[in-house]
């Protein structure tokens, strides 16, 4: 299938889970997360904030564990640039948290501390599906692609995803970066 037959489908299967389901298939893929990955070696990891009305895998458990447990990694949550289609990167900071126009929780932006992409050493990614290759399909606009372009290239990429991987996805561009690893309720899966 292609990305917007793909984005379409699995867009309607999310909205259809309920809430019990997202809170069991989110603390399911935040163990796993931390059942398997050696955190120790990682300094800055950027991790997304849920968007609960489209259903999104509840990152602040993984926010949460890393607070109590992993003090010292610095955590680095994404402001949108609309204009730009480009995100900047901040120090998580609960304080300064406000929602932009589309209901997602983001940095302020201000006296908060800018983090640049190639300080990051692990990014946890958004999407809605991905395939058996490591390609992924998010919301359509390029976001993160552009941001983990400016990534270093031995920086971890880490997708999160409610369903378990397609086939394949038809129209994969030279834009797209894959991921290195995807974590669902029930595998993980490398590439």
């Amino acid at each position: 299938m292609k990305k917007i037959e793909l984005r379409k489908l699995y867009l309607s299967k999310r909205k259809a889970l309920s809430v019990e389901e997202r809170v069991v298939r989110s603390k399911r893929i935040t163990e796993l997360f931390f059942q398997n990955f050696d955190l120790s070696i990682i300094k800055t990891l950027h991790i997304f904030l849920p968007i609960i009305k489209h259903n999104e895998i509840d990152t602040w458990l993984i926010i949460r564990h890393l607070q109590q447990n992993f003090s010292k990694i610095n955590i680095v949550i994404p402001k949108i640039i609309p204009e730009k289609f480009e995100l900047d990167n901040y120090l998580f900071d609960e304080e300064n948290l406000i929602e932009n126009h589309w209901g997602i929780l983001e940095p302020s932006g201000e006296n908060q501390k800018q983090i640049q992409p190639k300080q990051i050493d692990l990014v946890i990614i958004p999407l809605l599906i991905f395939d058996k290759n490591g390609n992924r399909v998010g919301y359509g606009k390029g976001f993160y692609d552009r941001f983990l372009e400016q990534c270093k290239p031995k920086t971890l990429k880490i997708g999160l995803c409610m369903e378990e991987p397609v086939e394949s996805i038809e129209d994969v561009n030279e834009f797209d970066i894959k991921m290195d690893f995807c974590i669902t309720p029930t595998n993980i899966y490398k590439f």
